[in-house]
């Protein structure tokens, strides 16, 4: 018995000790979502999840899986903030339900095409005017439809809960086709939308910075981004089902 009471003592320590070590890896994590979300989302409540999925992975972490504390606390921490984005979720569930539908007409189109769907094209199979198509596309990128921040998990409404995020570090490489996937997918989009992709996940400029490297409106951007990520989406569809 008294073995067995040290060990417990240990084993909690080295929790703490993950935890107080790892503090910075949450706020990082969350000031990084931060610049993509509207100003609706607080800082702090995202912190608080996020210090959450790390108390969480400290306890569950288990270092024989072969990965290391911090890769699979991020996935944990990460997932505790989709969480709480998607418990305070700003957007109509119609916003979700219509870029679902623009989804299946892209996919529609280019599947009896064989090229990249034209804005016109969808917005007549859709039976809208142009605007009306373009005002989606806009909310689509509000919504976050497609997460690329965890690609592996999407749900319904663009985010899937923490606990069905990988419990395990290994189980992590499991996305690693999808992933493998979505960036074919990434590399077959039209030149522009390419480029708003780059721009904004790789160089993490604004829609601001990136109308002013287009030479086009911000609102522009960000119906250019919103086709690419519909775009996307309608692409990666099987995985999505799978």
């Amino acid at each position: 018995m008294k073995n067995t009471a040290v060990k417990v003592n240990v084993d909690f320590k080295a929790c703490n000790d993950r935890v107080v070590e790892h503090e910075s890896l949450v706020k990082r994590i969350a000031f990084h979502l931060m610049s993509r979300l509207p100003d609706s989302v607080q800082a702090d409540d995202l912190i608080q999840a996020g210090m959450i999925g790390l108390i969480e992975a400290s306890r569950k972490f288990d270092p024989d899986q072969g990965a290391s504390f911090e890769t699979y606390a991020g996935i944990r921490i990460r997932g505790s903030m989709l969480d709480e984005i998607r418990r305070t979720d700003w957007t109509p569930r119609s916003v979700h339900r219509k870029a679902r539908d623009v989804a299946e007409a892209v996919r529609k189109i280019e599947n009896e095409k064989g090229r990249d769907a034209r804005d016109v094209e969808v917005a007549r199979e859709m039976g809208l005017e142009l605007n009306e198509y373009h005002k989606i596309l806009q909310d689509a990128t509000g919504c976050r439809i497609f997460s690329f921040e965890d690609p592996g998990t999407i749900g319904e409404d663009g985010y899937a809960p923490a606990h069905e995020q990988p419990n395990q570090p290994l189980d992590s490489l499991q996305h690693g086709d999808f992933k493998q996937g979505l960036a074919k997918a990434i590399k077959g989009l039209p030149e522009r939308e390419r480029l708003v992709m780059a721009l904004y996940y790789d160089e993490e400029l604004n829609l601001r910075e990136i109308g002013d490297i287009l030479g086009v409106s911000e609102s522009r951007v960000c119906q250019i981004h919103g086709q690419a990520l519909i775009r996307l989406r309608a692409r990666m569809e099987d995985w999505l089902k799978d």
